[in-house]
This record gives structure tokens, C-alpha cells and sequence, in this order.
């Protein structure tokens, strides 16, 4: 299956950088930006098999996983976020990492498919909580290229730290460009 996904990114004209090091990460948060188009997700699942990256878990509003595409989404490894309940999603997601020997999930930090002006700081506090990486990942169609970037950790400064991840995404063409962040 993973050639297949190598080959189909390869004929539609998509390269993968920056993959190589995640494997010898045992727990990270890849961040991916910009999300303007449903076509992410078939992307992401894509470039995640195709790298070998099939640990990796993904977070998905509660909506998509009900009967019966919930349990394709499940399989495909998502995890079902209640948007709406003001719950402890945080702490919750630091349990997860806690208590794993290794766990990764990729968020898209805007949160939606929609233009907006910062990204919500969720992956952020589950990542300091955690004490585990943030790995940015950009989506960019203009160049067709899926960018793994450098680990980042969160240090003692949120907005400072906000402020330069936000940074590595400007500029970035998603799908939809008027939603690019």
C-alpha cells in the first residue's frame, strides 16, 4: 500500500520532505497548515502512508465519526474532538501521551477549513503539557510539495512561541488560497 501511495503523490506531482526523522521521534504533534480544503484529509492519509508514518493518529470533529463512516474514520486512525462541550481536551490529550511508550497525532491548528487569523493554541498546551515536539508540516499547492519542518519545543513564552509557528505558514498556498493563513 505504501508504494501505491508513493506513486500516486509521485504521478500527481507531489514531493515529501523532511519525513526522514520522525520515524526516531517516539511522541510528537505534527501540525498541519494551511487546511482550506476537504482534499487535506485524502492528502494527509496519503503522504502518511507513503512515508511510513503509520503511527501517526489524526483528530477529527465529533460529527464524522458517527455510524457509518465512523468506523472508516476510526480505522483510518482518527480520534473523534467534541467541538462544541467545553471539556478538558488537554489534559486529556496529555493522558494519551503519558501514558503511551510512543504517540503521535497531527492537528490542523487553525482548527477549520475557514480563513482565520490566528491559530487556537490547543496542539500548543498538549504539546508543553506533554513535553513532546511540535513538528510543522506544511501543505503547500502551489509548489505541491508536503514539508516536514524541524521540531519545534514549546518554551516558557506561548505567545512568542504562537508567533513563530504562525510564521513558518505564511506565505503557504493551500487548496483554497483565500483561506490561506
Amino acid at each position: 500500500m505504501a508504494w501505491i501511495c508513493r506513486l500516486l503523490l509521485h504521478l500527481l506531482g507531489w514531493k515529501t520532505i523532511g519525513f526522514e526523522k520522525l520515524p526516531s521521534l517516539k511522541k510528537y504533534i505534527i501540525i498541519v497548515a494551511p487546511h482550506t480544503s476537504n482534499w487535506d484529509f485524502p492528502l494527509g492519509l496519503m503522504v502518511r502512508k507513503a512515508c511510513g508514518l503509520d503511527k501517526v493518529k489524526y483528530l477529527g470533529k465529533s460529527s464524522l465519526f458517527r455510524f457509518p463512516l465512523g468506523i472508516i474514520f476510526r480505522a483510518l486512525g482518527g480520534y473523534p474532538v467534541e467541538r462544541n462541550k467545553s471539556t478538558n481536551l488537554v489534559q486529556s490529550y496529555v493522558d494519551v501521551f503519558n501514558a503511551h511508550e510512543e504517540f503521535a497525532i497531527v492537528m490542523a491548528p487553525e482548527g477549520t477549513r475557514k480563513k482565520v487569523e490566528h491559530f487556537k493554541t490547543g496542539f500548543y498546551f498538549i504539546a508543553k503539557g506533554a513535553g513532546v515536539p511540535i513538528i510543522p508540516c506544511q501543505f503547500d499547492f502551489g509548489a505541491h510539495e508536503v514539508k516536514f519542518l524541524q521540531p519545534f519545543n514549546p518554551t516558557e513564552d506561548p505567545q512568542k512561541d504562537m508567533a513563530y509557528l504562525e510564521s513558518l505558514f505564511k506565505g503557504i498556498k493551500g487548496k483554497n488560497t483565500e483561506y490561506n493563513f
